[in-house]
């Protein structure tokens, strides 16, 4: 499949306002309209510039509706060239004397409908109570609105950038970022060339108290099908007669996973880095409340009993986790056939030192050889769909310090250090292609309900967020190069 990319220049003016870019900021982001927008609709890479020609862009939060890009087999086959959604990238400054951070975003979103269960209409940003509600809000438009509110505030209020901000916007995160890979490789030495740090603010707190983020877990996708007779049977004339494909592909997943939690197949265990003092230290000492976590979910018990051990599992150890069924009868009502085909689908959350390639083997191997002990006349096929990397960094690294002196100065305590038990692997990919130093820095709250109905931010979080980010520019302004 090939995908045509154009690229567009194009204009922000900007406004001034008070002459103190806190006061600024709140007086600013605390008014029922926005001080700056931009309105991401074209489907184009733009190229965004300060000292670009004339032209105004405005982005409203959670104003537009996003919907997943797809793509028709036809289209595939025939080699169509299909545009994808917009990319931007943007620069703020060029003093070669200053450090530059490129900030990571994107403004796509999550399919959602009134009628899924939301109190209000998704793509209509609505306040209630100090709640700003409406797809994307946390995931991840405010976000990267407030990081360009962050940099308008400096030039609002006359006050030189303290370092050069380039933005790298994209529109297809929630479907796999589909083409993200080959624009990073090609803009590696152009755009990112003279970067020195990347932010990624895609991501939340754990509780109500502001945190940094510095590793994620990798994530690899499976399909396992298992394929019988030529067609589905009728199970009163056939059952008892033919090795069924839902029974064996059932004993395989039973094979995966035990009621403990832990992971059955060789090696996935054995790769993990042990628990070390200092990490279950700082778990010990991170704000997390189980009853919370537990009240939020709505379970009665959870997997362990401790916080180090949940938070153990949810960040640092290998999960699995069994998605669902293909070709199985899942409808309401009763039908009484034996599927001739059905494909499990399930997913292996990895950690450092585990790699996507490795985990593929294992995976394979080992239900392979567990279907063989079942001596079935069916056939079984493994495939990995994602193969997504983990990510981890050094919190103790500069640019984490730099962070935690800017929440500081902003909410005047000390933020948790947190991991991400999902995947972010635009993380990873900038990392590994462009060399440059990655940090995870979030404003969302912890329970903004990514993905689900009534998403929202709380406007306490886009404003003091907003803050921190203008903070942080200037705190990563005093590192040395």
């Amino acid at each position: 499949m090939l995908a045509r990319m154009q690229i567009s220049t194009y204009h922000i003016s900007l406004p001034s306002y008070n002459p103190h870019i806190s006061a600024w900021i709140s007086s600013c982001l605390s008014s029922t309209s926005s001080c700056m927008t931009l309105h991401l609709s074209k489907s184009d890479i733009f190229y965004v510039s300060s000292d670009s020609p004339s032209s105004d862009l405005s982005l409203k939060l959670c104003s537009q509706r996003r919907h997943p890009f797809t793509y028709s087999h036809s289209q595939e086959s025939h080699g169509q060239i299909i545009p994808l959604p917009s990319l931007v990238t943007a620069k703020f400054g060029s003093d070669a004397s200053k450090p530059t951070v490129c900030v990571y975003g994107h403004v796509d979103v999550q399919p959602a409908l009134k009628e899924d269960g939301w109190s209000t209409d998704p793509y209509n940003l609505t306040e209630i109570d100090g709640k700003l509600y409406g797809r994307g809000a946390s995931d991840n438009k405010a976000p990267v609105l407030a990081w360009l509110h962050a940099v308008e505030a400096y030039l609002a209020v006359h006050k030189e950038l303290p370092v050069n901000v380039k933005y790298f916007i994209e529109g297809m995160e929630e479907v796999g970022s589909t083409g993200l890979d080959e624009m990073v490789e090609k803009l590696k030495d152009s755009f990112f060339g003279d970067v020195d740090y990347i932010i990624v603010s895609d991501c939340g707190w754990l509780s109500t108290k502001p945190a940094v983020t510095y590793g994620t877990r990798g994530n690899c996708y499976f399909l396992a099908e298992v394929k019988g007779p030529k067609l589905d049977l009728h199970s009163g004339v056939y059952g008892g007669t033919v090795i069924e494909p839902m029974t064996d592909l059932i004993g395989l997943l039973d094979a995966l996973i035990d009621a403990r939690g832990r992971i059955l197949i060789p090696g996935i265990n054995e790769a993990v880095a042990p628990l070390t003092e200092e990490e279950k230290k700082m778990y010990e000492e991170t704000e997390f409340d189980l009853e919370k976590y537990k009240n939020k979910i709505g379970v009665e018990r959870l997997m362990y009993d401790t916080k180090v051990d949940i938070l153990s599992h949810r960040w640092r150890y290998p999960t699995l986790s069994i998605h669902g069924i293909e070709g199985a009868f899942s409808a309401s009502g009763t039908k009484t056939v034996i599927p001739a085909r059905v494909v499990a689908k399930f997913s292996i959350r990895q950690v450092p030192n585990m790699d996507p390639k490795i985990v593929e083997t294992q995976v394979t191997d080992y239900l392979n050889s567990m279907f063989a002990l079942r001596n079935s006349p069916n056939t079984l096929k493994i495939s990995m769909v994602i193969g997504a990397k983990p990510w981890l960094a050094d919190f103790k690294d500069p640019i984490y310090v730099a962070a935690e002196r800017a929440i500081q100065r902003v909410f005047g305590l000390k933020p948790d250090r947190i991991r991400e038990g999902g995947s972010i692997p635009v993380a990873r990919t900038l990392q590994d292609v462009t060399g440059k130093k990655i940090i995870m820095l979030p404003i969302g709250g912890y329970d903004d309900g990514l993905h689900s109905q009534n998403e929202k931010m709380n406007r306490y979080n886009y404003i003091e967020g907003t803050k921190l980010f203008a903070a942080y520019l200037q705190e990563v302004s005093q590192l040395k190069r």
